[in-house]
């Protein structure tokens, strides 16, 4: 999680340009972000893939109104509402978009090409149907705010007792340029956003990068079977909640439509 996933570039830009605060150029342009290219294969009545200011014209005029995130993980349909062809694609990717006023959802399939050292990133989103129904175990906005707060609180605590909360210069480090690279005057979200979803998303993405970094700086000073399992314990339901928050955060625009009766 220390950088944005690509669903939720593509929900947060395409809902803003599905309302008419950002131009096609901007919005793609911020979709695509470091990646070579971005197509949209499966689309109903294109006869192959479109790129990305096509295909989203085409799904506004197919009735989108809104772009949901899904972040699922094995046991975590999170944001997902089926069918089972989907939410397995879904997991596979560890994301996807689903689509607010039409039966379909998107999900990225990644390719690396080039020599070594010249390597350009080439995504392809999969047009699927899916199955009209509530998102699962999405919460609102403040239930995300707490239960990140709350969860946060709670794995300190234990990963400071048990001395794996990722330290050291490596650790140290990468916190400093994630720090230095969400301060760069990035948009967090696209316009049109709540700033309690952007608040919610930064800490989000902060959680996220610091469990990383616990997870990928070995056993840290876990050394026996029962520490590393309290680790294990005490960071999954923390990613768990970060996941849940980011997709609250990625989807707030379009249940605040929601419940305006939009």
């Amino acid at each position: 999680m220390l950088t944005e996933p690509r669903a939720g570039r593509l929900a947060s830009w395409g809902n803003a340009l599905l309302v008419g605060l950002v131009s096609p150029d901007d919005a793609v342009l911020a979709i695509v972000g470091t990646d070579a290219v971005h197509r949209v294969a499966g689309l109903p009545g294109e006869p192959g893939p479109a790129g990305l200011t096509l295909a989203l014209g085409r799904l506004r005029a197919l009735g989108v109104t809104g772009l949901r995130v899904a972040l699922p993980a094995p046991g975590h349909p999170l944001g997902l509402s089926g069918p089972p062809e989907f939410n397995a694609r879904a997991l596979e990717a560890e994301e996807a978009v689903v689509c607010h006023g039409a039966a379909l959802g998107l999900v990225p399939e990644v390719y690396e090409a080039g020599p070594e050292g010249d390597v350009h990133v080439e995504v392809v989103w999969h047009c699927l149907p899916v199955r009209e129904a509530p998102p699962a175990d999405v919460p609102s906005l403040s239930e995300a705010e707490r239960e990140l707060a709350e969860a946060l609180r709670e794995a300190t605590e234990v990963l400071t007792r048990l001395d794996v909360a990722g330290s050291g210069p490596v650790a140290e480090a990468a916190v400093a340029a994630y720090r230095a690279r969400a301060e760069a005057g990035r948009e967090v979200l696209a316009p049109g956003y709540p700033p309690r979803a952007v608040r919610v998303l930064e800490l989000a993405q902060r959680v996220g990068a610091l469990v990383s970094l616990a997870y990928g700086n070995g056993h840290g000073g876990a050394v026996s079977a029962s520490e590393m399992a309290a680790r294990g314990d005490a960071l999954r339901p923390v990613e768990r909640t970060a996941r849940r928050a980011q997709v609250a955060a990625y989807n707030a625009v379009v249940e605040e439509r929601e419940r305006r009766g939009r």
